[in-house]
């Protein structure tokens, strides 16, 4: 077994997972796997740059973090950055950051490298499920941009759109900077379309009509499975490896794009991190399950950071940077 700490710096959220791996058995054991909503891709879709308040929220959970990872006592540590930082014009500055807190410097990996990250992560414990077909068509729905990636044990085909929670919700339903609350329907039907135009653009690459079971990731799927689910708290065990038909992914993102700010926030299992952005998430994997025709999501709640662990102990001893 060897102990690695995996970081997902994403556009929404940063997280880290802190596991022991065993590549000839297959075994992955979590230790920590913690989440904090830091905003690090705030205005980047208007602006081209990184908000300064948006480095110093990502810099202080990569403290609590290298905590974590210091007292687990992890020997290799990979961080790995998407979406926001792969293009903001100030990245020089993101990176120098996490290499001081760190002490490894955060890999800004292309959508495709992001996309097997997340099939890997989220299908090792489904390849022997009887009850699912194959092909997978994982879809990882983060705040900037979504990955799709087709494959039986391996990838086939995937692509990385510029879609996600955030830039939706920034580029359609915010007006003189505030937040449509709830939006119109002429906002609603302005990201339908502009979902619609990325969806075209994912089926370039990626034959998403082949999908004969569709697996969900991410903050935007597991919020949506926690509220169909009707959880009173958020319960990963719940969650994972659930499967929402669509009928309830439809009602539920009809009710987050008509309710206000104070109902959304009233959900029990609703991070106030994702308040604001839910509907847009919601309504990104609506859009998916109508394309690709599924008629449930299984939603994973082992995504891209088990997949980066993985590639650390499938690299052997260069896998990562040691600590």
């Amino acid at each position: 077994m060897k102990r690695v700490a995996a970081v997902d710096c994403g556009t929404n959220s940063i997280r880290l997972l802190v596991a022991d791996v065993d590549p000839a058995t297959g075994e992955l054991k979590e230790l920590d796997r913690r989440m904090q909503i830091v905003r690090l891709g705030q205005d980047v879709d208007r602006t081209g740059r990184l908000a300064p308040e948006a480095l110093e929220r990502t810099f202080a959970a990569c403290r609590e973090y290298a905590a974590v990872i210091k007292g687990l006592g992890a020997e290799r540590v990979r961080f790995v950055a998407t979406s926001a930082s792969r293009d903001a014009e100030n990245r020089a500055d993101f990176v120098r950051g996490v290499v001081d807190i760190l002490g490894v410097e955060p890999e800004v990996i292309t959508g495709d490298q992001e996309a097997e990250f997340s099939f890997n992560g989220a299908t090792k414990e489904l390849t022997g499920r009887p009850d699912l077909a194959r092909p997978f068509l994982v879809v990882d729905i983060g705040g900037g941009s979504t990955e799709f990636v087709l494959g039986d044990d391996s990838v086939r085909a995937a692509r990385s759109v510029d879609v996600g929670c955030v830039r939706m919700t920034e580029r359609h339903l915010v007006h003189n900077g505030e937040i449509s609350d709830p939006p119109t329907a002429a906002r609603i039907a302005a990201m339908k379309a502009d979902i619609a135009k990325a969806l075209d653009h994912a089926e370039e690459a990626v034959p998403l009509a082949e999908a004969a079971t569709l697996v969900g990731l991410a903050g935007s799927v597991t919020t949506v499975a926690a509220i169909a689910l009707g959880l009173t708290h958020y319960d990963s065990e719940a969650i994972h490896h659930s499967r929402i038909p669509l009928a309830k992914v439809r009602e539920i993102t009809d009710r987050l794009l008509t309710a206000t700010h104070a109902e959304r926030a009233a959900i029990p299992v609703m991070h106030p991190g994702r308040v604001d952005v839910i509907g847009a998430g919601a309504l990104v994997l609506l859009a998916i399950m109508e394309r690709t025709g599924a008629e449930e999501v299984v939603v994973s709640e082992h995504d891209i950071l088990d997949g980066i662990a993985w590639s650390i102990a499938d690299r052997g001893p260069t896998g990562g940077t040691a600590v």
